[in-house]
């Protein structure tokens, strides 16, 4: 699953965080196998919008039983 960028996070409902928050990689998994630097700068932008997932679905009340059933 690709990361998804800070406009569409901002913009997300309940259901497409918790998707998020659930299947994404961590931040830098997709270019582990790149050069150090590149692998940083991905690191670096994927952690700000994994940050941002978070926050906003934590804002949302986070896991329900509902949602987790929800997005499976």
């Amino acid at each position: 699953m690709k990361y998804p960028t800070i406009e569409e996070v901002k913009k997300a409902n309940r259901a497409n965080l918790a998707r998020w928050y659930r299947f994404l990689l961590s931040p830098g998994q997709s270019a582990i196998n790149e050069e150090r630097e590149t692998f940083q700068k991905v690191m670096d932008k994927e952690a700000i919008v994994m940050s941002l997932i978070t926050d906003r679905f934590n804002a949302m009340g986070g896991f329900t039983p509902e949602i987790s059933k929800q997005i499976g």
